[in-house]
C-alpha cells in the first residue's frame, strides 16, 4: 500500500512514539524523529516530557478495537495538537502542513502524528494502525502491506511466533505419543 508519504510517515513516527514504553528525554527522542525526517528535533527536557505523554495518548490508537473508538481517539488528539494547517510551497510543490511556521517543536510532533494516524484511518482503512501479534512484543505499527493483513511488528516477530508455534505443536504431539506407548504396553 503507497500512503501519502507526509502521512504515512508521521503515523509510522506515532507508532514508534507509541512504542516508547520508558520515561524518554531529549537525547533518546532525537533518533526516532530524526528517522522520521523531523526537522526541529532539538527538544528542552519539558518539551521531551510533553511528547512522552503524548506518546501514551498515541499508544491507545493502536491495535485491535472498534473504528468509532479509534476515530474518538484520534479526534481527541487532533482536538488537542490543533495547530494552523497551512499549503507550503518551500520545496517548489505544494503540500501540507500541520502546525504553523516557526512553532514548538513538541506542538508540530503532534499536529502531524495526530494527522497522520487520521490520514491512516481515512485514506487506508482504520485496521492498519495494528499491535504485534506475538504476545511477548505488542508493538504497535502501520500496516503497509498490499492486502492489509500484517499481523506482525516485523519478520523477526513473525518468525519467532511460527517456531514458537510449531515446537508447542511438536511437543504436544510428542506427549501424546508417549502417552499412548506407554498405554499400549502398560499392564
Amino acid at each position: 500500500m503507497q500512503f501519502n508519504p507526509y502521512g504515512g510517515e508521521a503515523a509510522r513516527l506515532a507508532a514508534d512514539l507509541a512504542n516508547c514504553t520508558a520515561p524518554v528525554g531529549p537525547r533518546e527522542l532525537e533518533p526516532i524523529l530524526a528517522a522520521h525526517g523531523v526537522e526541529h528535533r532539538s527538544l528542552t527536557p519539558r518539551q521531551a516530557a510533553e511528547i512522552g505523554e503524548w506518546s501514551r495518548r498515541l499508544a491507545h490508537c493502536f491495535g485491535d478495537q472498534p473504528v468509532e473508538q479509534r476515530c474518538e481517539r484520534i479526534n481527541e488528539l487532533l482536538a488537542s495538537a490543533a495547530g494552523t494547517p497551512h499549503i507550503s510551497l518551500h520545496d517548489g510543490t505544494p503540500h501540507m502542513h500541520y502546525s504553523a511556521p516557526g512553532s514548538d517543536p513538541a506542538a508540530h510532533i503532534k499536529a502531524i502524528t495526530a494527522a497522520g494516524l487520521s490520514y491512516v484511518v481515512c485514506s487506508a482503512a482504520p485496521s492498519r494502525l495494528g499491535r504485534c501479534a506475538r504476545r511477548v512484543c505488542r508493538l504497535a505499527f502501520v500496516d503497509t502491506s498490499r492486502n492489509g493483513r500484517r499481523a506482525y511488528c516485523s519478520v523477526r516477530c513473525a518468525n519467532n511466533d511460527a517456531v514458537a508455534r510449531h515446537r508447542a505443536n511438536a511437543n504436544a504431539d510428542t506427549g501424546s505419543a508417549g502417552t499412548r506407548r506407554r498405554g499400549l504396553y502398560a499392564r
